[in-house]
């Protein structure tokens, strides 16, 4: 059953985040030719997209923010994660480098440039298709402001674990949130694969969670080497971290129906007048 959970008074404030797109992909043991992906965003791919919405380039991206009460870096954030739909695991086969004039063909690890008939390098990158998820971010206050902020006017353009995935709109829910979590559990529209069973109160939703939940077991504990050290290039480091996994039966009138966006807008504008769903 869910229920309060007392997380949120350590953190005072959050937000909410939808991360949704015909493509994903949140690589975590990604290297050489196959680039995989995460069944879910991991913690490195949303610090990161924080860090390019602020413009901060690799080397300063997880600098603290001095001109912020305390100076608080993206290393003081949490995050829960809704898993509204799943996706599917789809495999990209890529070339890359092949075609171009020498100037331009791939380089070795020494520096020079590989021979022109292995210039041409083959990969298999997967990606998660028409995943959603829902987001709950929480940290300092003030870090929390200038994230959204930052989100809502990006230096860079957001976008979910590789450049070629481009979110839906909304990807920020509103204004900053004092619980973002019970939001998640009791009042943000779930965008569903499938309508629930009819009949049925609540559906089964699964949760991710970064500190293990107060008011419910985990099903599962599992660790993730996603928890970012540096994002230079070629020093990239992380660490790694614990997650728990529970699933959550939340009340299926939360269902935003096969039009998830009038749903979520009238999350974000309960005040104006509903449009009627064709």
């Amino acid at each position: 059953m869910t229920g309060n959970n007392s997380h949120n008074a350590a953190t005072g404030s959050g937000l909410l985040l939808r991360l949704a797109g015909p493509l994903s992909a949140y690589g975590t043991y990604a290297a050489f030719t196959h680039r995989d992906t995460a069944p879910h965003p991991t913690r490195s791919a949303l610090i990161g997209m924080f860090a390019a919405a602020a413009g901060r380039p690799g080397p300063e991206a997880l600098l603290p923010h001095h001109d912020l009460p305390g100076e608080p870096s993206y290393h003081d954030l949490t995050f829960t994660i809704r898993i509204d739909r799943p996706g599917t695991v789809h495999t990209d086969y890529h070339v890359t480098g092949g075609g171009y004039p020498r100037s331009q063909q791939l380089r070795t690890s020494s520096g020079g440039r590989r021979p022109p008939n292995e210039s041409a390098l083959p990969s298999h990158r997967d990606y998660l298709a028409d995943a959603a998820f829902t987001i709950a971010v929480e940290g300092p206050p003030p870090l929390i402001a200038r994230i959204a902020d930052h989100l809502e006017h990006p230096h860079w353009a957001p976008y979910l674990g590789r450049r070629c995935c481009i979110p839906d709109e909304p990807l920020v829910l509103g204004s900053p949130r004092t619980d973002p979590v019970e939001q998640l559990l009791h009042h943000v529209p779930l965008t569903l694969a499938r309508p629930p069973r009819p009949g049925c109160d609540t559906v089964p939703v699964g949760f991710v969670w970064e500190q293990p939940p107060a008011h419910t077991g985990a099903d599962s504990q599992h660790e993730l080497p996603d928890d970012p050290v540096d994002f230079t290039r070629a020093q990239r480091r992380h660490r790694t971290r614990l997650r728990w996994r529970t699933t959550e039966q939340l009340p299926t009138a939360l269902y935003a129906g096969p039009h998830p966006l009038h749903a979520l807008a009238a999350y974000l504008a309960p005040e104006a007048p509903c449009t009627p769903q064709p």
